[in-house]
């Protein structure tokens, strides 16, 4: 398997970017997080990229974040467990997708994306958190958890990274509309 990631057999999935969450985040790396999880949720939909949203206990931190939330066509998987891996139905829909590579965007980066990134890969899975689209209330804890995850032979990288890699070429019929998207929305 090469690192890079391959549109074909990419799965993204966006853990619990809801109000309550992203509301406890810091201004920066709560836009930076959403901005970034917004284009790759996005471009995964132009490019037929399977996309799956996660909810941790949403009575309790509400809904997915309304810019996420208009472009989730599935029902989102609600759950307690932190690691998206303890909810058999999220496990059954990346296990079905029989997409080998998982993206890994959302919140908090030292909670639920640390432990659903080390089970994914426990699973026999290729796994990507995307580091400019997960975030936590500290950043020494966001930092730790990256540490943490790249130790553990998870690939770190970032949303433009994913982007340009599943694209893999200028020629691609989808590069001006999505070189365009990024130059629009800015950082």
């Amino acid at each position: 398997m090469t690192p890079l990631a391959r549109c074909e057999d990419s799965l993204l999935v966006s853990i619990d970017v809801q109000d309550r969450l992203v509301a406890a985040i810091p201004e920066k790396p709560r836009r930076q997080a959403v901005t970034a999880s917004l284009r790759l949720v996005r471009v995964a939909r132009m490019l037929e990229v399977p996309v799956v949203f996660t909810r941790q206990y949403p009575k309790g931190l509400g809904e997915i974040h309304p810019p996420l939330a208009e472009h989730a066509s599935d029902t989102p998987v609600d759950k307690t467990c932190f690691s998206c891996c303890g909810e058999q139905d999220f496990l059954e829909q990346v296990l079905g997708s029989h997409r080998r590579q998982i993206i890994l965007t959302g919140m908090e980066t030292h909670i639920c994306v640390l432990q659903t990134a080390l089970e994914l890969q426990r699973e026999g899975l290729e796994v990507h958190v995307v580091e400019d689209a997960v975030c936590s209330r500290h950043k020494k804890h966001h930092k730790n958890a990256l540490h943490r995850l790249r130790q553990a032979g998870i690939i770190v990288s970032n949303h433009e990274s994913v982007l340009f890699e599943w694209l893999r070429d200028a020629g691609h019929e989808r590069f001006r509309e999505i070189s365009a998207m990024l130059r629009e929305d800015g950082d």
